[in-house]
């Protein structure tokens, strides 16, 4: 397969481009990326040479900017559009849900409360209307082992006294990011299509992350500030996307004390 991985500068698309067990090419916007294309999702024009010129297999497509509506809605349209038949993952978000107390299964509807959520949103409806073989893979806050994931880069920050606090009250579900990667290379191949929920099964706030980073790093978890903040609890119920992966998606309580 020629996979072409959007976002490969990315701290995801890096780890796809380790992992993956095809020819791959790498696109990128602003960081250069070796062997790779240069790309800007938000202009159909540009999506389309682009696609041409590569001729992909399979897309996997993470690129996106958070506070950006066009990168990350319009561009995934553009993409689905583009894709001329091409098997298209593309990476979602727990954020098109508000927060509850019960876990979200895949067939619930989107009820973002921030834009980036409705940009995530829009783009599932898009791409689902467009192609309807597409996997469309909701994730949650994604950590490394490396340092190089904003939650852990936050619980460096925080540990030397800079500025701001970890909400008690924000529940997720964290997940590797090679369990994640790993996950949809996986998706890539297979004959499901549609959401899929790809996070890990240990629901924790971001406070309880955080210490658990500080633990792995040497850090003073005493010494992390945190704050209720605004109760924000969203769950990915990931049950029936782990049962048809070979992948194991950890519980941060497993991959942090590994």
């Amino acid at each position: 397969m020629r996979l072409l991985v959007t976002g490969a500068a990315g701290l995801l698309g890096n780890e796809l481009l380790r992992l993956a067990d095809h020819e791959v090419i790498p696109a990128y916007h602003s960081q250069v990326v070796p062997g790779g294309v240069r790309l800007d999702v938000r202009h159909r024009d540009e999506v389309f040479e682009v696609l041409r010129t590569v001729r992909p297999d399979g897309i996997i497509h993470t690129a996106y900017k958070q506070d950006d509506w066009d990168s990350t809605a319009v561009g995934a349209a553009n993409m689905a559009v583009a894709a001329g038949g091409a098997r298209l993952v593309f990476v979602s978000t727990d954020v098109v849900f508000r927060g509850r107390s019960a876990a979200y299964h895949e067939d619930e509807p989107p009820c973002p409360i921030t834009p980036y959520g409705a940009a995530k949103a829009a783009a599932e409806t898009t791409i689902r209307a467009i192609d309807p073989s597409a996997v469309i893979a909701r994730t949650s806050l994604i950590v490394s082992s490396t340092g190089h994931s904003a939650e852990e880069q936050r619980t460096h920050s925080l540990a030397a006294g800079g500025p701001g606090a970890f909400y008690t009250e924000n529940i997720r579900c964290p997940v590797h990011v090679t369990d994640l990667a790993s996950a949809l290379l996986e998706l890539l191949t297979s004959d499901v299509s549609g959401i899929a929920h790809v996070a890990g099964p240990e629901p924790l706030s971001r406070h309880a992350l955080g210490r658990l980073i500080a633990v792995r790093d040497g850090l003073d978890p005493d010494a992390l500030p945190f704050t209720s903040g605004e109760c924000s609890d969203i769950r990915l119920d990931s049950s029936r996307t782990q049962g048809v992966l070979k992948t194991r998606l950890r519980a941060p309580s497993e991959f942090l004390a590994d």
